[in-house]
This record gives structure tokens, sequence and C-alpha cells, in this order.
């Protein structure tokens, strides 16, 4: 795929069990060469949509293409380029690591003649030096790099990600960020996560979706997110020997008075910007108070 080719379509999807709505009508687009982060709390619907494009699971409405095709109807051909790794999964620990992704690479057919070399697949995750080892023998974060480089065997022009550092230490977390930097965009891959670490979507996701009561109710930058969400800066300050917390819509202003003001009286300033984690909460909470007004539950998978 080439930068900027559409890889995932989806236009007024919709998800019904019995006589509800888990999906309500979700638009979201996903170019090649992006990271996407799906956010939003449980039972938001996001492991529910992230099936509908994978094509595990088959939608009540709506428009869905994936790398040009309707999950529904997706063929082997269709399947080899996506790549899926899963929260977890049961991997053989008798099996060495160079064996296994051997096996796995083996079940592409013959059209997939780009596919990388095993030795390369390894060398993209960074477990080079742990080829010969038995699974069972591997740490947490190289089991996890691991079950990254078994989506990557078929060099998937689509990689799904699920909560992919659930459980990891701070250590392994980091390893596992630097290693979702270094494959965003090889040869045109776009990654879709979903995640409950918002640290995580803010530093490797290009744009940032957040679910929640079936839809799509913000979307964007980190950066951007913060700068139309209400959540304000928090600007700290001694001044005359009292400490001061004041939240504000511009900073920029509100510093440039408080000198004009007061100089270098100001003391100990600390400008604190909004994080997604404050931008996030603001929004689930202004959708929760919406649905509460509307009298409605949250339900979703």
């Amino acid at each position: 795929m080439k930068s900027g080719d559409r890889v995932v379509d989806v236009r007024g999807l919709r998800m019904r069990y019995g006589s509800r709505d888990v999906l309500d009508g979700v638009d979201l687009a996903v170019d090649a060469g992006e990271v996407v982060a799906l956010l939003g709390p449980n039972g938001a619907g996001k492991t529910t949509t992230i099936e509908i494009l994978e094509g595990f699971r088959t939608r009540s409405a709506g428009e869905v293409r994936v790398l040009g095709v309707d999950p529904d109807h997706g063929d082997e051909t269709w399947r080899a380029a996506l790549g899926v790794v899963l929260q977890s999964w049961r991997d053989h620990g008798r099996w060495r690591v160079r064996q296994l992704l051997d096996y796995q690479r083996s079940f592409y057919p013959p059209y997939r003649d780009r596919l990388p070399g095993t030795d390369e697949v390894l060398g993209l995750v960074g477990l080079t030096g742990q080829a010969d080892a038995r699974i069972a023998t591997l740490s947490g974060g190289q089991r996890r790099r691991l079950d990254v480089a078994v989506g990557l065997v078929g060099l998937p022009d689509l990689l799904f990600l699920d909560e992919p550092t659930a459980g990891f230490d701070p250590a392994a977390r980091q390893e596992f960020h630097d290693l979702v930097t270094r494959l965003s965009g090889v040869d045109g891959m776009a990654v879709l996560l979903t995640t409950h670490d918002l640290a995580e979507a803010e530093r490797l996701a290009d744009r940032i979706l957040v679910l929640a009561g079936g839809r799509i109710t913000a979307e964007g930058t980190a950066a951007g997110l913060a700068a139309e969400a209400s959540a304000q800066t928090e600007v700290r300050y001694l001044l005359d020997g009292t400490s001061h917390v004041v939240s504000v819509a511009d900073a920029t202003e509100y510093v440039h008075r408080l000198f004009l003001d007061h100089g270098l009286a100001v003391r100990d300033l600390e400008v604190r910007r909004p994080r997604l984690e404050d931008v996030y909460l603001d929004l689930v909470r202004r959708w929760e108070g919406g649905a509460a007004a509307r009298g409605e539950s949250e339900v979703g998978v």
C-alpha cells in the first residue's frame, strides 16, 4: 500500500444484539502508514468494532471496507494481507522461536512473494538473539514481541493490535512502544490498536478515536483533542508567599497578564496543559451525562 491510500473505510456501522445497538452509526477511516488508536470505556464496543473489521463478526448494518473489501466476503487473499495480534493466545512453549515463525510463514500462499524472511522479522521485533530459544524461556516482553512477529510474518498491509501491553511492567511497555514506533509505516503498513493505556495512545498514535455510546464521539491528535475539549490548562505559581492554582482556557494570555501585573514577584510558575487522560475523562463524563439524561445505559462488547 502507498502512503495515503485508504485501508479502512467505515460508514454508519451498526451492531445490534437483541433490541440494543452496541454500535450506532460508527464512522472511521485509517490510511496506509498511519497508526490509529481506538479508545473507549469498558463496554463501548471497541472489540466488536475490531472483530467486524477483521471479518470475525457480521455487522447488522453499515458500509465497511478493509483493504477495499467487505470483510463479510473476504477471501484467502484478503486475509493474508491482515495481521492480528490478540491480547493473549495459547502458544507452544516447547517450540523454538524461529521454528514457530517458519511454521506460521508456511501458511501464507505462494503469491505473497514479498514475504520477509524469518530472520528479517526477528530483526524487526528485536528477537534475533532469541531465535533458537524455547518459547517457554522468554520473558513477558519477549513473548509479546513474538506475538507481534507472528502478526508481521505475512508483512500485512494492516496490523491490528488488541490491548498490546496489558499486564506489562514499565520496562517491557517501553520496549514495546519503541517496537511499534519502528514498525509504523514499514512498507506502508497501517496499525489500528485498542488500548486502555492513554499515555500509550498519546505516544504511539497519529490519530486517536474515542468510542462511547456506540459512536465515535471525538477524533484527532492528542493535542488537537485537548484544544477542542473543555479540559483547561492549569497554572500554578507563588505570589507574595501564597500558592495559587487556577484553570484557564488560554494559559499564554493569563501568564502574560500575570507578569504585567506582578512582574518578578511571581515565583515557581508551572503550566500544566491538559493530558489525554484529562480530555478522555472529560469526553466520557459528558457522554455519560448525556446518556443518563436520555435514560440510556452503557451496553457494549
